[in-house]
């Protein structure tokens, strides 16, 4: 996945939550439907995230220092992981309430201005031209996540991909587009049946979504942050080019683990034999680090201990 295949999917919610989330708090203010007061916060709530995305981007894109030798590619992942609190907290959390407040007026007699309104048409208006706009959003987010997924479906990419951006960009469309819908629905149903609960559970609905995607988010964040190894595939490969060439019998163990989304740090006792010289295992080790960085790119720090390899002769034994 290239950055700019990240940075248009970024722009383009970014773009459609600015200009939705004003629409939204308009149709609110004009019906007073808790709906629309929910849309309102969660395209806030999503145009701030798209900016928290952007700062993390620039963030780990400065250079390596005394302090953070391996760089700071981990400020991507930092940032997503903000992105899933604030989706948990003012998206879902306040939608609840939100919804919880409407139930306890409707039982206390209140009666919402959405039915009496004389502008009740505006929320339908706004949802309709919002479903477009984020559904265009989402399209875009999704042609960028089929180009970077291969042959994953969309749920392995999401818990498989190490750039964090479209799979945050993607969820957050998805729970935008799907959110809409619900808002639809229970602005729709307290028109036709006058009764306000319908509005009320709307955002309860919106909410709960929020919820289940932020909490997914959070999940797959918070597994980047503690650090992942690389992809299976990409561990095969720089096994196989450190076992590829002369003097390397084989690996006898390595670790990999992505210190930023495009940035791999692999650390490994390669086997070699007993007899050789200082240079020659000077020469050896110089041949595997371009092997692994030829077959792998995104293998940055490459540390590799030689060592003799040992057969456990109480093993060998039981074998013979």
């Amino acid at each position: 996945m290239s950055r700019e295949g990240s940075k248009r999917a970024i722009l383009a919610a970014a773009s459609a939550n600015l200009g939705i989330a004003a629409t939204k708090f308009l149709a609110w203010a004009l019906t007073g439907a808790s709906s629309m007061l929910a849309e309102a916060i969660h395209s806030t709530a999503d145009t701030g995230n798209q900016i928290l995305l952007i700062i993390g981007g620039r963030a780990a894109r400065r250079q390596a220092d005394e302090e953070h030798p391996f760089g700071y590619g981990r400020a991507r992942y930092l940032a997503a992981f903000m992105v899933a609190i604030v989706m948990f907290s003012l998206g879902g959390l306040f939608s609840l309430y939100e919804c919880y407040r409407k139930i306890v007026a409707v039982r206390a007699g209140e009666h919402d201005e959405l039915t009496s309104s004389i502008w009740w048409w505006v929320p339908l208006v706004v949802v309709a031209i919002s479903l477009v706009a984020e559904s265009l959003s989402l399209r875009t987010a999704l042609q960028e996540t089929h180009k970077a997924r291969a042959h994953l479906t969309v749920i392995q990419f999401i818990r498989q991909a190490k750039a964090p951006e479209l799979p945050v960009v993607m969820l957050e469309d998805a729970a935008a587009v799907l959110g809409l819908v619900l808002a639809l629905l229970g602005i729709g149903l307290t028109l036709i049946t006058g009764n306000d609960i319908f509005d009320a559970l709307g955002s309860g609905f919106i909410g709960l979504l929020l919820v289940v995607v932020a909490v997914v988010l959070g999940r797959e964040m918070l597994s980047l942050l503690e650090g992942e190894s690389a992809s299976p595939e990409n561990r095969e490969a720089i096994r196989g080019a450190l076992e590829a060439g002369d003097g390397v019998s084989q690996v006898i163990h390595m670790s990999t683990v992505h210190i930023g989304p495009e940035t791999i740090l692999v650390a490994a006792k390669i086997a070699v034999q007993p007899d050789g010289t200082a240079g020659e295992l000077a020469r050896i080790i110089d041949a595997a680090e371009g092997r692994v960085r030829a077959a792998v790119p995104e293998v940055g720090p490459l540390y590799l201990e030689p060592d003799i390899l040992r057969i456990d002769t109480t093993t060998a034994e039981k074998e013979n």
